[in-house]
């Protein structure tokens, strides 16, 4: 019995490592929530809903948020392309859908968090730019001298990286998070939480779907008709004494 336990285990520990190993970056992300509304005989052009959707966001001025349309196939590599609206704030996706399925039209959101994770590949990279940092300070410095730089710029940037957070260096934290390969790392292993971080997370993943929803209700009401509520999702039961946003550690006040 004890060695059926510990097959799923040993099978966990193997694909965490194999991930860690070969794996990039996850852009598919884990879905927290989600909902799809639809009305009968009704019909909307999805770009002019869009449209609509970006002008009441711009209006309210929500920070660090990037809008835009991207498109997903609708099957596999030669299917037709269905343009969604994507939403991203930091880690946060939110995505609506609004297209027709026969004579139903439909509208969809969902919230997807895709988060940070540092794989060997991003440790490998960094190495190699110590390594080639190392390389131009041994020919000025000498080896000893070099060694001791190397060390105190690692420690430096580990400062940087751990301070950049904060809210006197919003600017910094901003340059950081698009920087390719050290945004990664930098929200892995040095971001901070705070409470106001995870305040407004709560509040552009509740707010924005909502507002969304609103719109959709008010296009479909301006024809006369009336959505109607096909589907939600909402987090588990089991999931409500967990984190839904990451591992997060003890935010700092």
């Amino acid at each position: 019995m004890a060695k059926s336990d510990d097959h799923p285990k040993r099978s966990e520990v193997w694909r965490r490592l194999i991930d860690f190993t070969f794996g990039f970056e996850n852009r598919k992300g884990e879905v927290l929530n989600s909902w799809i509304l639809s009305a009968d005989g009704f019909n909307c052009s999805p770009q002019e809903f869009y449209a609509t959707v970006e002008q009441q966001l711009a209006a309210r001025k929500i920070p660090k948020m990037a809008i835009t349309r991207q498109e997903f196939s609708e099957g596999g590599l030669l299917s037709d392309q269905r343009i969604y609206l994507r939403l991203m704030r930091e880690r946060l996706a939110i995505v609506t859908c609004a297209a027709p399925f026969g004579n139903i039209f439909f509208f969809s959101c969902r919230t997807v968090y895709v988060p940070a994770l540092v794989r060997l590949w991003h440790i490998l990279a960094t190495l190699v730019f110590f390594y080639l940092v190392a390389r131009l300070l041994i020919i000025p410095l000498g080896l000893t001298f070099a060694s001791i730089a190397l060390i105190t710029l690692v420690f430096a940037l580990a400062g940087v990286l751990r301070n950049a957070s904060a809210d006197g260096f919003s600017d910094l934290d901003s340059i950081l998070l698009r920087i390719p390969l050290v945004h990664t790392i930098y929200e892995d292993w040095f971001r901070q939480d705070t409470y106001y971080r995870e305040d407004t997370r709560s509040l552009y993943t509740q707010l924005v779907p909502e507002l969304i929803k609103e719109l959709a209700q008010d296009v479909c009401a301006a024809k006369g008709v009336k959505l109607q509520p096909q589907f939600q999702r909402t987090p588990a039961i089991a999931d409500l004494n967990r984190p839904l946003l990451s591992d997060i550690k003890s935010p700092a006040i």
